[in-house]
């Protein structure tokens, strides 16, 4: 391996560079926000099923239709979480990380566009089509988390994690109040009644908002950093080695090899829950869209204080004491939500999901980018965190389809997400204990 002398490095604590990675964050939150957590699961819940008849069929197989959806989310971060090593080998070979963000980026927006043609009667395009703007951003943030401890010094990197959280539940509200006013008034805008048209426009909203804010990011993020020339096959075969020897470090820090099973159980948990709530109100409850689509509002509008209330927790009692109080809310209220029964019960874990999803899933990244030991080769270990998450979406959804399918509820469900949360709050505290 030479290093090539045209290597460009971000400077650490540029105001420019920061504030174009945390628009990133506002530009592609409306994927998760839109896409997968409320008006494209609503919609596909409303337009495959038949009266009662939950069942739809997939290139000749009949599922229920929410055991599709969590297993083409999983199929989706698998693809990531094994593509990931490659695509992390060849920007380091070309030192183009933004060029792979970005070719990410174009994946996963054109295809929440192409979702405007998704009607009901041809589910294989439908989900076809989600599950690739699934991988798009997927893929997009392995390289978006990498460039965190690169641009911010450890002191500031929990404000700014927790900034680009704050940014991205902030702009993806902004789209979904423009998209939740069309979808419940679309006389408004001269669509009648009963029509699923405003919810397909919402699917080119996300395209054009995605894709239009991720602009400023790209045109702030330099072009090349931290190139590396390697020869042959190590191209193709280099990030799966160097995933292999983050790992190998991982096992002789016991630190990190805590942080990082938990974490996995973790992300199955509340990853699950981000994917599932949508489908479980409206398929387990009963809820129509104008309670779901307010309610997940309600999350992202109390997720802003919850990122911000554990950034300055985690800045008084420490990260893992703030990351742990997190984990302890997670298990109330999944065990809260077996027993929802109405409206109103589901609105207040709602609020209570909100407070605490911000705060976790920041704490997360910045106590793992704190932990990392000396190293420029900040992508390797970010896309080994980053297949660790994918991984962990991908064992969280297919169970939760399996036990579906097993027993015929989804309550079953929530409560194996109760489970992964304990079994993830095990492993911080004993990391806790340890430091």
């Amino acid at each position: 391996m030479v290093q090539r002398k045209d290597v460009q490095v971000i400077q650490k604590g540029d105001r420019r560079v920061i504030r174009g990675w945390v628009m990133y964050d506002w530009a592609n939150s409306v994927y998760q926000l839109t896409i997968a957590s409320t008006i494209f699961p609503i919609y596909y819940n409303t337009v495959t099923r038949h009266g009662n008849d939950f069942t739809v069929s997939f290139f000749g197989a009949r599922l229920p239709n929410t055991v599709l959806y969590s297993w083409a989310i999983a199929a989706a971060y698998l693809v990531v979480a094994i593509g990931s090593p490659l695509f992390s080998s060849m920007a380091d070979y070309t030192g183009r990380r933004k060029a792979f963000m970005m070719a990410f980026t174009w994946i996963g927006a054109a295809a929440c566009g192409a979702l405007f043609f998704f009607t009901g009667n041809n589910v294989e395009f439908g989900i076809l089509a989600f599950t690739l703007g699934t991988v798009g951003y997927g893929g997009s943030i392995v390289f978006y988390n990498s460039f965190l401890p690169v641009i911010a010094e450890p002191a500031d990197q929990d404000r700014i994690s927790a900034r680009g959280y704050s940014m991205g539940y902030f702009g993806s509200v902004l789209l979904l109040i423009f998209n939740l006013f069309m979808v419940l008034k679309p006389g408004f805008f001269g669509i009648p009644e009963g029509s699923s048209l405003p919810a397909r426009i919402s699917f080119l909203t996300v395209f054009l908002w995605w894709i239009g804010f991720s602009r400023i990011t790209f045109s702030r993020l330099p072009k090349y950093t931290l190139r590396k020339r390697m020869q042959g096959a190590a191209v193709l075969t280099n990030g799966y080695k160097e995933l292999r020897m983050v790992f190998g470090q991982v096992r002789k820090s016991f630190s990190l090899s805590m942080f990082l099973i938990g974490f996995f159980f973790v992300m199955m948990g509340l990853l699950s829950v981000m994917f599932m709530a949508a489908t479980y109100g409206e398929k387990e409850l009963g809820l129509k869209d104008n309670v779901l689509i307010p309610t997940i509002l309600v999350i992202q509008l109390v997720g802003m204080f919850g990122a911000w209330l554990f950034a300055r927790l985690s800045g008084r009692f420490g990260n893992l004491q703030a990351f742990i109080l997190s984990l302890i809310g997670w298990i109330f209220i999944c065990i809260g939500a077996y027993f929802i029964s109405d409206a109103t019960g589901f609105i207040v874990a709602a609020f209570c999901i909100g407070l605490v999803m911000g705060g976790s899933q920041s704490l997360a990244r910045s106590t793992y980018s704190k932990m990392l030991p000396e190293t420029t080769d900040h992508t390797s270990f970010f896309s080994f965190y980053d297949v660790m998450e994918k991984l962990a979406t991908v064992a969280g959804t297919f169970s939760f389809g399996i036990i579906e399918a097993i027993t015929g509820s989804m309550r079953y469900s929530v409560l194996a997400i109760c489970i992964f949360f304990m079994i993830g709050s095990f492993f911080m505290l004993l990391l806790l204990r340890k430091g």
